[in-house]
C-alpha cells in the first residue's frame, strides 16, 4: 500500500527505534518526470524507504534530506521546496521539471501520521496541508476541507474555498491569502478493491503479489485455518460459511476473483456476481472446458449470454501458460492492473481535475 507511510510510522512510533526523518514529496511536475505528483520517499541518516523515481534526482534528494538532518536550528532544516530541471542539471532523459517538498518529521508527529495511516486502511481519503514558509505543524482535512487533525485554523486557500477538494490533483503547491506557500497533498485510499474467494495455493500467491500494490483485498474462505498468521496491510480476511452474502454486500465497482476448492461453490458465486450490473471485473479460475460448462449451467439459471461474456475464464494474460501458483499470480496481477488502470483513465477523462490558477506562482 503506502510503503513510505508504513516505514515512517514505524520509525517514529517504535520506542526501540524512534528517529527523525525527512519526508520527500513530489509536489509538482512540469512536463515529463520519473514519478507522479504525490509520490514520496522517507530518508533517514542511514536509510531510505520508497522512491520518487530513482536516478540522479533521487540521489540529489537524498543528499539534501541528509543535509537537513545535519543542519542546526533553522527553517531550512524543517521545510524546503526545491526545483529540479531534469535535463540540463541532472542529465535525466525525462527532460521535465520536478518540484520536491522536503519535510522534517520527528516522533512528535507520530499521532498525526498514525491517524493518517488508520484512515487509509479504513478506505478514507485525506488531504495533508503543510506550510512551506514556516514550521507550523501540518494539518489534515477531509474532502470538504474540514479539519480532521492538527492544531490551529486551516489556511485560506483557493482549493478550500470550493465546495470540495476532491476534484483537485494529487498534489499541489498553493498560496494562501497572505502569500505563503502550502503543500496540498492528497493521500487517497486505493480505489481498486478485489474480493478474492479461495485460500488455496493460488489464492495465497495472488494475495502475496498484491501485497505492495495500490489496492484493497478482501480474502474469503470458509476454512479459517487456511489463512496465514501474517497478512499484507492491504488485505482483510473474512472467514465465513456464507460467501454469497459477501458478494451481495460488496460495494459497486468492486472486482471479483473466484477460485475456491469447490466447483459447486464456484458456480453459486459466479451466478451471484453475474446477477449484479455494477461489477468492475469478474474472473473465474479454470480451463476453457470449465468455462463452457459454467456458461451452459448459468445460462439455464437465467444469466444472459451478454452477462456471461463479462466472465473472464481462463484468467491471466494471454501467452503465459505456466501452472505454478506464482506464475498464475504474476499473470493475474498484471491483468488486474491493466483493468484498474483503464478504469482510472476513464474516470479521469469523465471528471478532469481542477487546476487552480495560482499553481504557476510557486
Amino acid at each position: 500500500m503506502s510503503n513510505w507511510l508504513d516505514a515512517l510510522t514505524t520509525l517514529i512510533t517504535q520506542p526501540s527505534q524512534t528517529t527523525t526523518a525527512i519526508l520527500v514529496t513530489v509536489a509538482q511536475v512540469e512536463g515529463s518526470g520519473p514519478r507522479e505528483p504525490g509520490a514520496k520517499m522517507v530518508v533517514t541518516a542511514v536509510g531510505q524507504f520508497d522512491t520518487i523515481g530513482g536516478g540522479h534526482l533521487e540521489l540529489q534528494a537524498v543528499r539534501i534530506a541528509r543535509e537537513m538532518l545535519d543542519e542546526g536550528l533553522s527553517l531550512s532544516r524543517e521545510r524546503r521546496l526545491q526545483r529540479f530541471s531534469l535535463g540540463p542539471s541532472l542529465g535525466q532523459c525525462c527532460g521535465g521539471v520536478v518540484h520536491l517538498a522536503f519535510e522534517r518529521v520527528t516522533p512528535a508527529s507520530a499521532d498525526y501520521f498514525s491517524f493518517l495511516q488508520r484512515r487509509l486502511r479504513e478506505a478514507e481519503d485525506s488531504w495533508r496541508l503543510v506550510a512551506l514558509d514556516d514550521a507550523a505543524p501540518p494539518a489534515l482535512c477531509d474532502g470538504d476541507g474540514e479539519r480532521l487533525h492538527g492544531p490551529g485554523r486551516l489556511p485560506t486557500l483557493p482549493s478550500l474555498s470550493t465546495p470540495s477538494v476532491n476534484a483537485l490533483g494529487a498534489c499541489l503547491v498553493l498560496r494562501d491569502d497572505n502569500g505563503k506557500r502550502w503543500l496540498l497533498d492528497a493521500c487517497l485510499a486505493p480505489r481498486p478493491q478485489l474480493f478474492l474467494f479461495g485460500a488455496g495455493h493460488v489464492g495465497a500467491a495472488i494475495v502475496k503479489a498484491l501485497g505492495d500494490l495500490p489496492c484493497r483485498v478482501v480474502w474469503i474462505d470458509e476454512r479459517e485455518e487456511m489463512f496465514p498468521d501474517e497478512l499484507p496491510a492491504n488485505v482483510r480476511v473474512e472467514a465465513t460459511d456464507t460467501p454469497e452474502a459477501v458478494v451481495d454486500s460488496a460495494p459497486a465497482g468492486s472486482s471479483f476473483l473466484v477460485m475456491t476448492h469447490n466447483h459447486a461453490l464456484d458456480q453459486r458465486l459466479s451466478a451471484q456476481i453475474l446477477q449484479r450490473d455494477d461489477v468492475a471485473w469478474f474472473g473465474l479460475i479454470g480451463s476453457k472446458s470449465k468455462r463452457m460448462q459454467f456458461e451452459h449451467r448459468l445460462h439455464e439459471r437465467g444469466i444472459s449470454l451478454e452477462r456471461l461474456a463479462d466472465m473472464v475464464c481462463p484468467i491471466g494474460i494471454a501467452g503465459i501458460v505456466g501452472k505454478e501458483p506464482a506464475v498464475i499470480a504474476a499473470s493475474v496481477t498484471a491483468q488486474l492492473l491493466q483493468v484498474w488502470e483503464q478504469i482510472a483513465r476513464q474516470q479521469q477523462t469523465a471528471a478532469p481535475h481542477l487546476r487552480p490558477q495560482l499553481l504557476s506562482t510557486i
